[in-house]
């Protein structure tokens, strides 16, 4: 586990405004928390450096991409060996309706976010890319109505 890195008030309410809307100019973040646009900049690059800012990612409307459907595939692989794991991952990661692939403790190995046109490319999927697989003993598939998205992610204050 990494370890974690000081953050001071300031640094926490750029990550905050970052995190509703990557696109703020750094001088629109400096206006917003009361520094120089130069010394905003430098922030963001510490925190970049540090690893606490790993990206700015795009985020699309699956359902306007024709990919309407979304469900959680949680697979148990079986033998869950490593010499497996990088290939089954690597394929998985690999399949144009894979959204995000999470190794996990418990009964299931895997939980696999797929977005796909309706219930016959589902049921193909399902059928096709994972039960196919000589490493996949088991698949069940749960059906996503909604998703909400939730605050930003900051580290636990003290109190909590």
């Amino acid at each position: 586990m990494s370890e974690s890195v000081h953050l001071d008030p300031v640094d926490l309410q750029i990550l905050r405004l970052l995190q509703n809307d990557a696109r703020t100019t750094y001088r629109d973040l400096a206006a917003e928390v009361g520094i120089a646009a130069s010394t905003c900049l430098d922030r963001v690059a510490r925190m970049r450096r540090s690893g606490i800012i790993l990206g700015n990612r795009l985020q699309l409307d699956p359902a306007k991409l024709g990919r309407g459907l979304e469900a959680l595939l949680l697979v148990q692989v079986r033998p869950h060996r490593r010499e497996l794991i990088g290939p089954f991952v690597d394929r998985v990661r690999s399949l144009p309706a894979s959204r995000a692939v999470f190794h996990l403790t418990g009964p299931d190995d895997y939980l696999v976010h797929v977005a796909v046109s309706d219930p016959a490319e589902l049921q193909r999927l399902v059928l096709d890319e994972f039960t196919s697989r000589r490493e996949v003993a088991r698949v069940e598939t749960r059906l996503i109505f909604q998703e909400w998205d939730c605050g930003p992610l900051l580290p636990p204050t003290s109190a909590g």
